[in-house]
């Protein structure tokens, strides 16, 4: 019998990679109120692994008001300092004000384009990108299309969105479906 592979949270131990892997990870999201808390997610993330991040994410959710990016926006600077103590997340200073900077980034540009979801997908022409990669050595870190993402979120203020975050955001929302051919997913066993 040949064994199941998955292209991460393979080991024993690693049931919530492998949850977030199976159900998650390029699949292609279209609600906003996912797509911020995986921006806030992503940036939270840069210079850790992701699997820190999926232990603390319902810390996050508490602690961000479970990802509403008009609560996020209206956090006070008080309310912000505060979670600085809270060991349910990463505490660091600037990852943690740049989530109510890129909230309040995010409602100005849903209000532009009519929701983030219009916005993010039209720099794939609204078509998940699907690779078909034998091996994590084709897999790249950033692309085109994250340098052209970031460009732009940076351009209208957020931070912690440089390409190569944009290019693990961009995974985790299925804007590119980025799964190894002989994964498990890729051959509809999940």
């Amino acid at each position: 019998m040949t064994e199941l592979f998955r292209c991460f949270g393979n080991k024993p131990g690693e049931e919530l990679y492998a949850d977030y892997h199976d159900h998650e990870w390029g699949r292609a999201v279209h609600d906003d109120k996912i797509l911020f808390e995986f921006l806030i997610l992503e940036g939270a993330q840069a210079g850790l692994s992701w699997y820190t991040i999926l232990k603390r994410r319902e810390g996050y959710r508490s602690a961000f008001h479970h990802f509403d990016p008009q609560l996020v926006a209206n956090m006070t600077d008080d309310e912000l300092e505060s979670l600085r103590q809270d060991d349910r997340i990463i505490r660091n200073r600037l990852k943690i004000g740049s989530a109510r900077k890129n909230a309040r980034v995010f409602l100005k540009i849903q209000e532009e384009f009519g929701s983030f979801d219009h916005f993010l997908w039209s720099f794939v022409d609204h078509k998940q990108i699907i690779n078909h990669h034998e091996s994590y050595k084709t897999i790249p870190v950033k692309t085109e299309v994250s340098d052209r993402i970031s460009k732009e979120l940076k351009k209208r203020g957020m931070s912690f969105v440089g390409s190569t975050i944009i290019y693990a955001y961009m995974q985790a929302v299925g804007l590119v479906d980025d799964h190894l051919n002989d994964c498990i997913v890729r051959k509809g066993l999940v």
